[in-house]
């Protein structure tokens, strides 16, 4: 027996690990990782994986939203998340999907807050398409803004300009400076 261990204890010792991270990410009915586990345990990072696919279900805000995503650091304390190379998906009950890639994310569980940067692209069930280098969510106050340059197109029209806020509540839309829109007779899809 004791030869038996000592010639497998490395596959006993992944075992050990596996269960011990999966347990540490499974929340019952709240959240899913899924995807090969790499981990780095830091004291300030908390925990680094490679190539997930997360899930996080909110009943009480009616909305689901899938990261999918190269790398992602969770801090310590799992209120912090940053990721990389990333595809996120937010489906809310009563409104149409989103889709957003891009290169690098932030997000605040506490806050709210989101910091989406690098070629940004993005589209909607709906036919709406954005591009822009920078966005911030608060998924608290309802709402989505940008400094950058942005370009909006949709099915009968295309605007350009500078900096963007949206006001995902009332579903109004506003883009602050150097505004240029052309208008299509016919639908573009």
């Amino acid at each position: 027996m004791i030869n038996l261990l000592k010639k497998h204890w490395p596959l006993l010792a992944i075992v050990a690990l596996l269960v011990l991270v999966s347990f540490y990410l499974a929340k019952p009915g709240k959240e899913i990782v899924q995807g090969p586990v790499e981990e780095d345990i830091a004291p300030k990072e908390g925990l680094k994986l490679k190539d997930i696919h997360y899930t996080q279900d909110d009943p009480e805000a009616r909305i689901k939203w899938v990261l999918d995503a190269k790398e992602v650091t969770f801090s310590e304390d799992r209120n912090f998340i940053i990721f990389h190379d990333f595809r996120l998906e937010v489906s809310p009950e009563d409104k149409p999907w989103f889709k957003l890639n891009g290169q690098k994310g932030e997000y605040s569980r506490n806050s709210g807050d989101m910091k989406l940067w690098g070629n940004l692209e993005g589209y909607s069930q709906n036919g709406y398409r954005i591009i822009t280098e920078l966005i911030e969510i608060n998924e608290k106050q309802g709402h989505m803004k940008t400094d950058k340059p942005v370009k909006i197109v949709g099915p009968f029209f295309s605007v350009k300009g500078r900096g963007l806020f949206i006001d995902l509540e009332k579903e109004n839309l506003e883009i602050l400076s150097d505004v240029t829109t052309n208008i299509f007779k016919e639908s573009l899809t």
